[in-house]
């Protein structure tokens, strides 16, 4: 099996990083999933605790404790920012664009083990993620290289063609074994439903034919058993059986209810996969059909992917919740067919489909046109204040943003992309063409991250944020009123509460309060608590309403 060389990795891992690391700490974590998991690594740090989860120093169960670890880690060498909480991430990119090269290269060759990371680093949600403070970058590596792994085994066994699997079938089998317990440690049993679904339906496109051993399955679980009970067993040893109790309830009712806010329609997850992975979902079209293959394992190989791909878009489009990072596992197989497409029209092996480059060009021009409307609107955008009915969104429209007009570079670049791209096409320079799309692409998110994030997010949350990180240091209570946020923990860095009165909101409000209070509400919210005695408004900025109780009698 073929092996890119060192200095291959090392640029590319290079390159990688100076996509990914720069500008994670420029803007806030996002409420809620960012705020919410860098609280618990802080917390962990707090407490001293790394085996339980918490949040507002209360048992969170909704998580198992792999990336808490690793933010927490990150935070104890960068502190606790920004930075530290999105950094495990981009570790992650660099480590799944290595993945990535060295998974083609041994497939195929390296010219695919570059395509297969390109597609994947430029393709617009994969990319954002690595800049992120959420799960799942981790959590779906992990459950891929289970995968990847297990399809290494079955090849070994069943005498599959393809050269440089020289290990024994139980070597992969424990492999697979170890990353499917990461997994688990990561997010929970959903790698192993997805795992073990892509499996079945492997089994019956196979007509029922058994292609594993049973002793080599139950070696997979019984090492995948053992990665997890060094957080599993270890709880329930330590601490009885009710926080994973609670933890596996929680991920039954994941699975059969959606929580305020995450509903959405029926095709939600198809959406967000064709726009979310532009331009690697238009490209990965052609490879849904059939091609020339070079060996029984190239056929194979791709069937697997598309396994992959369908297992995931039906399954969390059957579960109740819709949020976008759900089907994430998905960007995997997409980016693997959107690198075929072109290394088989490179090779011939693939009839070239003008309509790839026809719809590539259209949601690119899409996308080109909505990142220079945001420079157009936001010039001009206290002029369009009157015409927006929710007091809420005028006042954060309000917001003091200065734009110079440059940020339509990022727009500008993303027609640029789309013109070199689509010609490259049409000269049936391939190579060309994907280098163009995935590059291009990865300098837009890149750019858009150092000059646009920052300024959008100065008018949804920079101003209570910037409150409440005033507040640190001060020996006070502070809560959000009116709607849940996590902002009020990280960014004022709470200490474990000593009276646990300070949960009870109306104690807050109305009770005998031993030191100061404050308050963060929105301005559509703010007149109830207002009428509260001694509850006094502070100031107004940008939609966000500040109070403050004294304690009664001072």
């Amino acid at each position: 099996m073929r092996t890119p060389k060192l200095s291959t990795i090392l640029l590319l891992a290079v390159i990688a990083a100076l996509f990914f690391i720069p500008f994670l700490g420029r803007v806030h974590l996002f409420d809620w999933d960012e705020i919410n998991f860098a609280e618990c690594s802080r917390e962990m740090l707090k407490l001293d605790d790394y085996t339980r989860i918490y949040i507002n120093f209360k048992p969170f169960w909704e998580k198992p404790p792999m990336f808490f670890w690793m933010q927490s880690l990150s935070m104890k060498i960068f502190g606790i920012n920004e930075f530290a909480a999105r950094f495990p991430n981009a570790v992650c990119g660099i480590v799944t664009l290595v993945v990535l090269l060295v998974c083609g290269t041994r497939l195929y060759d390296r010219k695919f083990g570059v395509l297969w990371a390109l597609a994947f680093g430029g393709s617009l949600f994969p990319n954002m993620y690595f800049k992120s403070g959420i799960i799942d970058p981790w959590f779906n590596l992990f459950t891929f290289l289970a995968l990847f792994f297990f399809i290494l085994y079955h090849w070994k066994r069943n005498g599959y063609d393809k050269e440089g699997i020289n290990k024994q079938p139980l070597y992969y089998a424990v492999w697979s074994g170890i990353f499917m317990g990461l997994a688990i440690l990561t997010k929970g049993q959903v790698a192993l439903m997805v795992f073990l679904l892509v499996l079945g339906v492997y089994f019956i496109y196979n007509k029922f034919r058994i292609y594993f051993n049973w002793g080599h399955a139950l070696v997979f679980l019984i090492v995948t058993t053992l990665v997890t009970l060094t957080w599993y067993g270890y709880e329930t040893a330590k601490n009885g059986p009710w926080f994973i109790t609670e933890f596996l309830k929680y991920q039954y009712r994941l699975f059969t209810t959606h929580d305020a806010g995450q509903a959405g329609f029926f095709g939600y997850h198809f959406v967000v996969l064709l726009v979310g992975c532009f331009p690697a979902s238009l490209f990965a079209i052609p490879s849904f059909f059939k091609a020339r293959y070079t060996g029984r394992y190239d056929k194979d190989f791709k069937i697997w992917m598309l396994l992959l791909f369908w297992v995931v878009t039906i399954l969390f489009t059957i579960v109740q919740s819709r949020i976008i990072h759900y089907s994430s596992m998905a960007w995997f197989p997409i980016s693997f067919l959107a690198a075929y497409t072109f290394y088989k029209w490179d090779r011939k092996e693939l009839d070239y489909k003008k309509y790839a480059g026809v719809l590539a060009t259209i949601l690119g021009a899409i996308i080109a046109i909505v990142l220079l409307a945001v420079a157009v609107i936001a010039l001009n955008i206290k002029q369009l204040i009157p015409y927006v009915k929710d007091p809420f969104a005028q006042a954060n429209m309000a917001a003091d943003v200065k734009w110079s007009g440059w940020e339509g570079i990022v727009g500008l670049l993303m027609v640029a992309t789309v013109i070199i791209g689509i010609v490259q096409l049409k000269k049936r320079a391939f190579i060309n063409a994907a280098t163009v799309y995935f590059v291009g692409t990865a300098l837009v998110i890149f750019t858009a991250a150092a000059i646009i994030v920052p300024k959008v997010e100065k008018y949804s949350q920079a101003a209570a944020i910037e409150f409440l990180e005033q507040r640190q240091g001060e020996d006070c209570y502070v809560a959000a009123l009116g709607y849940w946020s996590y902002a009020p923990f990280f960014y004022t860095h709470k200490e474990k509460p000593v009276n646990q009165n300070s949960y009870d909101e109306n104690w807050l409000l109305t009770g005998a309060i031993d030191k100061p209070a404050y308050f963060v509400t929105k301005i559509d919210r703010v007149d109830p608590y207002l009428q509260h005695a001694g509850v006094k408004e502070l100031y107004r900025k940008n939609g966000f309403v500040f109070l403050k109780r004294e304690i009664p009698g001072k």
